[in-house]
């Protein structure tokens, strides 16, 4: 199992990125996915991690610096061929250290309301989170879970 930073140009992270805006869009309408693409990943702002097993893409997170002292979760997705197999909560936990190395007091995230979203909320849930009013530039959706964590 390998974490790496970047690889935004890899065809396996371009595609799984895709598969997750797609299905960000039958939960919730446009104006309430908050899904980045590619373009939105390569700024300085955010870091893009992804996790390989045997060279195959298995899951991809983000962190998003908010502030000096403030970091929020993107682009969390884990690849079909993985579900269930613990890579989602191996990339929280790297993105949750990273967090703290960076200095970060307060970890946040934006999650969808829809009964899809389930079990990405009970993760993080699992992991400290706690619902919370909107954020950064967000704001009220009833198709959006604020969460936040503090470090």
């Amino acid at each position: 199992m390998d974490i790496r930073t970047g690889e935004l140009a890899s065809t396996q992270v371009v595609e799984l990125l895709q598969v997750h805006h797609n299905d960000m869009l039958k939960h919730s309408p446009i104006e309430s996915v908050h899904a980045l693409d590619v373009s939105q990943l390569e700024k300085p702002s955010i870091t893009f991690y992804s996790l390989w097993i045997d060279n195959n893409l298995a899951g991809v997170g983000a962190l998003n610096a908010l502030n000096a002292t403030h970091g929020e979760i993107k682009s969390m997705r884990t690849s079909s061929d993985y579900l269930r197999q613990g890579i989602a909560a191996k990339l929280l936990m790297h993105i949750i250290e990273q967090s703290t190395l960076r200095g970060y007091n307060k970890l946040s995230l934006e999650t969808g309301t829809a009964e899809a979203f389930l079990p990405a909320q009970k993760l993080y849930t699992q992991f400290g989170f706690k619902a919370c009013e909107p954020f950064g530039d967000y704001e009220l959706d009833p198709y959006s879970l604020f969460m936040s964590k503090e470090l």
